[in-house]
């Protein structure tokens, strides 16, 4: 059996923590920042876990990270 290889995108945008938690950045943090308040500024700057329907679907793409 070959080895699966993951989907580079998927590799750029996500991380798995050692507990297997699927973590991904927010977007529309590079559009437009200058107008919005300092506090979703800040929010930009955290992670946050990949809703539970997407979870297979991210599992998949990056198939020895999850």
């Amino acid at each position: 059996m070959p080895k699966l290889k993951p989907h580079k995108g998927a590799k750029a945008r996500f991380r798995v923590t050692k507990n297997g938690k699927i973590l991904r950045t927010k977007g529309g943090s590079s559009h437009l920042r200058r107008n919005k308040p300092k506090r979703v500024k800040r929010q930009y700057s955290s992670l946050v876990s990949v809703s539970t329907k997407d979870r297979l679907r991210v599992s998949r793409l990056i198939p020895y990270g999850a």
